[in-house]
């Protein structure tokens, strides 16, 4: 049973074609159209992680012509291969990826000889390292992973900050928010309800910038802050805005401990990764996010039993960061893939 269709034409190689993506109850169903001619189908379990989808194109000698039932808006590229001769050359392979990027909507890209010639949503990152698009022989990987330089690694955090730091600065415009509420009125409860209320704002916004507010996490964080936000009605008596943290802190580390345990980090551990500029081991990597929130879970509960209000709200805006940037820190260490893990007989 189908819940929700999704359908996104996009022009090629002067053909018409529609990419369907359909979510049913267990799985995200994928199928390419050219014209009315089906030509591939594809399908993603929900239990396999983010439904990604990677579709090869027929190859041709027609350019890709812009079609004005598309608009110019469309992110097409027109551009001819031309040999020296001045003829047309083959066309190189082309292929068709499709994600859901960090607003839940889906965007495709059609890329050809590692070139983008269109897209849905330019300026917005799918949920797919575009690098796979470009297939690496195992016995390539190694040599790959070793030719890496430190100004290579540096450049890459570099893209991923520039990709990731709207994010931060939306995470630490909620924390100063709710600092600052709580200190003007002195109600955690009243701070706790406009800081959630705030963070749906986000979500509402996410849906018309290009920009990533949400970290890529816009399911999760959404439903998280929808339970903040009812928590924090229920229960507006201070000592349970303080636990707060500890209850929401214990949920999510065990969300992430199912994840890392059962499905070997294939939801948040997949997510953290993208997000890194060395590979991860997905499993290592949501098992350790679990420990740290509750470790952090623990210390706002200590904290909020053996010092005052003005020291916890303290705390928890400014002194407990440290404290998890170092243990973030230790889990990527223990949960990196060294060279041997991606050696060529693991493939085989």
């Amino acid at each position: 049973m189908r819940l929700w269709t999704f359908l996104r034409p996009f022009p090629y190689d002067a053909q018409r074609y529609v990419l369907e993506v359909s979510l049913t109850f267990s799985q995200t169903q994928a199928r390419l159209f050219r014209d009315e001619e089906l030509l591939a189908e594809q399908s993603h379990p929900y239990t396999a992680g983010p439904a990604t989808f990677v579709f090869d194109l027929p190859c041709g000698l027609g350019s890709d012509l812009p079609d004005p039932l598309f608009g110019e808006g469309s992110g097409a590229v027109s551009e001819d291969v031309h040999s020296d001769s001045g003829e047309p050359n083959q066309k190189r392979p082309a292929q068709l990826m499709a994600g859901f990027d960090n607003g839940g909507s889906l965007a495709i890209a059609v890329i050809e000889g590692g070139r983008t010639v269109y897209e849905s949503h330019p300026g917005r990152s799918l949920q797919i390292d575009r690098s796979s698009v470009q297939a690496v022989p195992p016995e390539e990987a190694q040599a790959r992973l070793s030719d890496l330089s430190i100004e290579q690694m540096t450049q890459s955090s570099q893209r991923k900050w520039q990709r990731n730091k709207y994010s931060i600065y939306a995470d630490m415009a909620l924390g100063a928010l709710f600092f600052i509420v709580g200190k003007v009125t002195e109600d955690l409860a009243l701070a706790a309800i406009i800081g959630a209320g705030a963070g749906l704002l986000l979500v509402v916004v996410q849906r018309f910038v290009k920009v990533d507010l949400l970290g890529g996490f816009a399911v999760f964080g959404t439903i998280m802050l929808l339970i903040s936000a009812a928590f924090s009605l229920a229960l507006q008596d201070d000592y349970w805005v303080q636990m707060k943290g500890t209850v929401l802190g214990l949920l999510t580390a065990s969300l992430f401990m199912i994840d890392g345990l059962l499905r070997r980090g294939a939801y948040f551990g997949a997510r953290i990764e993208r997000y890194m500029p060395l590979p991860l081991h997905h499993d290592r990597i949501a098992i350790g996010m679990s420990l740290v929130g509750v470790v952090m879970a623990l210390a706002n509960y200590y904290v909020a039993n053996h010092f005052t209000e003005d020291f916890w709200l303290t705390w928890t805006t400014f002194l407990d960061l440290p404290l998890s940037m170092a243990l973030f820190y230790a889990v990527i260490f223990w949960a990196r893939k060294q060279i041997a893990d991606d050696s060529p007989h693991e493939h085989r």
